[in-house]
């Protein structure tokens, strides 16, 4: 016993040290933040001050599963991919009424649901932008629908697209909204804010 308190004591600094080390790391869409896009938005916009200028506040992620009324093991799958692919534990979310043509019942779960913000939120974009977008097949870019408010969500069809997730142990393709938010309610300031961070737009004009 006191053998094996002695090995769990040693081992102890190296794993403090290994989350010390994770929670100091910058993403490279962080670092891009402050180091550039702050100065150009502050340029293109006229700002007389950086806090005027728009960031990102946070990403959430989400996957609504009608068919999980009839399969309950599909949301328990859905959440495990959801962690894998965002790195943060994905959480449930429930139905909220009963609606008895579709056998759902208020408190039913029937989706999941991940928000990040800080690096988690950063790092995951990375990967969005720079792996999963370009493994969708004939892709061409991205619509420039924002909701009026600043914030912008777009619509994937497949979770294979993220290369965490094993296609061949899927049960079922799903698809997902990712929702931009910021800080700013003008959509303008918004899309220069996304398309500088590099989400692909279809008509980007950036310089």
């Amino acid at each position: 016993m006191a053998k094996e308190q002695k090995t769990k004591a040693a081992a102890a600094p190296k794993a403090q040290g290994t989350q010390q080390k994770l929670e100091g790391f910058v993403p490279n869409l962080q670092k891009k933040y402050k180091e550039e896009i702050i100065g150009k938005l502050q340029k293109d916009f006229g700002y007389k001050s950086i806090m005027q200028v728009p960031k990102l506040e946070k990403i959430t992620i989400n996957q609504g599963m009608g068919q999980a009324t009839a399969d309950k093991k599909l949301v328990e799958v859905a959440q495990q991919e959801l962690t894998l692919i965002t790195g943060q534990k994905a959480v449930l979310t429930y139905s909220k009424k009963d609606i008895s043509n579709f056998k759902l019942r208020k408190g039913m779960p029937i989706g999941v649901k991940v928000t990040l913000r800080g690096a988690k939120m950063y790092e995951f974009m990375e990967r969005l932008i720079s792996v999963a977008l370009p493994r969708i097949r004939d892709f061409k870019g991205i619509d420039e629908k924002f909701d009026g408010r600043g914030n912008y969500t777009l619509g994937i069809r497949e979770q294979i697209i993220f290369p965490e997730i094993d296609i061949d142990k899927i049960t079922k393709v799903l698809g997902m909204e990712v929702t931009f938010v910021t800080n700013t309610e003008h959509d303008e300031e918004a899309y220069a804010l996304l398309r500088e961070f590099g989400l692909p737009f279809k008509n980007s004009k950036k310089s």
